[in-house]
């Protein structure tokens, strides 16, 4: 491991942090209007305007607010909602998880899956499943999230009535702890549609990049050897090509997690599903930019926390790079 090219990854992180805080900052002080116009009653005094106004710090200038900000930040305080009169990071505390059970549930069988299949169709290239399966897998790639999500509810939840159409759980009821939560039958019930709209989204990935690196290792010696010594196919197909194979797949899983984030934002929104994608959509309608501007930060901050992670685990899963210092 080459420390230093570790410490200046962890500043080049840090610096693009601070870059995405800052943009996030001026964008939304910078736009139009008065944020706080939605929530002052006509029958305010000028008096009690300008309250509101030091309450929330608008009073000061510009470069002041900025500065209490990033000075907020290193403190790991995100602001105050304007719309819940809380602070943003009790808000996001309570929907984050959320969030992070539909990814992780939707990634991990999204990956198996698809390295599953993307093994397959290497070994079977050529053959009619190997066409259809690729086929199937590029029109689910190219398939807009938001249609995907519609036609899911479409016939499963108002056709069938198999699925709840919304949210974690059942009108009128609330789970008191994250562990009745996820021993709930009735959540996984709620979480099964976005599931597999994000499922059917992401398979495509590891998909074809498996089946793509697949068909150069079994184009490779050691699996012709393997062959020629009689071995079973699954054991060539697994034990030779897959784990050959795998490298670039699971660099690319790091990257995946942090975009799978982002990219729950339209699937929270599709179902109703209480996640910090859905709180963004919200906080921008109702013009509550602490709000906006803090889970904007998270989901940035994850993006850019795992394709650090990707960058070192290239290096440390692969002998042959050594990480910071080339081949």
């Amino acid at each position: 491991m080459n420390w230093m090219y570790l410490i200046k990854r962890i500043g080049q992180m840090l610096l693009t942090l601070w870059v995405v805080a800052t943009i996030l900052f001026f964008i939304f002080r910078l736009m139009p209007g008065n944020p706080l116009a939605a929530y002052i009653d006509p029958t305010f005094t000028k008096e009690q305007e300008e309250q509101l106004m030091r309450q929330f710090g608008l009073d000061k200038s510009l470069m002041e607010q900025y500065l209490i900000y990033i000075g907020n930040l290193f403190k790991g305080e995100l602001g105050q909602s304007f719309f819940y009169k809380d602070s943003v990071s009790s808000i996001m505390m309570n929907v984050l998880p959320n969030t992070i059970y539909l990814m992780l549930f939707s990634f991990v069988i999204a990956y198996v899956v698809g390295i599953l299949f993307g093994v397959l169709f290497a070994w079977y290239r050529g053959t009619k499943f190997e066409a259809i399966g690729l086929v199937a897998t590029l029109i689910t790639r190219s398939a807009p999230q938001f249609w995907v999500g519609m036609v899911l509810l479409a016939i499963f939840s108002f056709n069938f009535n198999w699925f709840p159409s919304g949210g974690v759980s059942g009108a009128g009821s609330e789970f008191a702890t994250e562990w009745e939560k996820l021993t709930s039958l009735d959540f996984y019930k709620h979480m099964a549609l976005p599931s597999i709209t994000l499922i059917i989204y992401l398979l495509g990935l590891p998909l074809l990049l498996m089946r793509s690196n697949m068909l150069d290792v079994l184009g490779d010696t050691f699996v012709e050897m393997a062959k020629m010594r009689g071995l079973g196919k699954y054991r060539i197909m697994f034990k030779y090509g897959a784990r050959n194979a795998a490298l670039p797949v699971l660099t690319a899983m790091a990257v995946g997690i942090g975009y799978t984030i982002g990219g729950n934002v339209i699937i929270e929104s599709v179902f109703s599903w209480p996640g910090i994608g859905r709180l963004l959509v919200n906080a921008v309608t109702a013009s509550d930019y602490p709000l906006a501007q803090g889970a904007f930060l998270v989901i940035a901050g994850f993006m850019i926390f795992m394709n650090f992670i990707a960058d070192l685990l290239y290096g440390l899963l692969d002998p042959k790079v050594s990480v910071g210092g080339g081949k």
